[in-house]
């Protein structure tokens, strides 16, 4: 049987880390934060430790792990932000630039972004 791609990401240790990263990088991302919806979320600090948990369950999720997402569909749970196509390519951006800068293989890198890339429908509404 193959390892999903949760397994070859390292599971939920290395999975975690690379979304404490990820996060930190979103909260500071100007181009992210320009849409108002997004940054009333990512402007306040106090809510970084709720949204590092939730992307890390839906990442380990989405990648074949344990099933523990507790959160909303990726359609409800963008629908009152008008996300753009630019600022879902920014948000994109940083998802490749950190798991290249945390030395995730390329062959991994290219099968997550194919992931994220397939929500696109899903988020982006303006």
């Amino acid at each position: 049987m193959a390892e999903t791609l949760y397994d070859r990401l390292g599971g939920t240790y290395a999975i975690s880390g690379a979304v404490d990263v990820l996060v930190d990088r979103l909260f500071a991302n100007a181009s992210v934060n320009a849409n108002e919806g997004v940054h009333a979320h990512h402007g306040d600090p106090a809510n970084a430790p709720g949204y590092k948990f939730l992307v890390t369950a839906w990442t380990i999720e989405a990648t074949g792990g344990p099933k523990c997402y507790p959160g909303l569909d990726m359609t409800k749970a963008h629908d009152q932000l008008a996300i753009t196509g630019e600022q879902f390519d920014a948000v994109a951006l940083e998802i490749a630039a950190t798991l290249s800068f945390l030395g995730v293989p390329a062959a991994e890198q290219k099968e997550f972004m194919e992931l994220i890339e397939s929500y696109r429908s899903q988020v982006v509404q303006a």
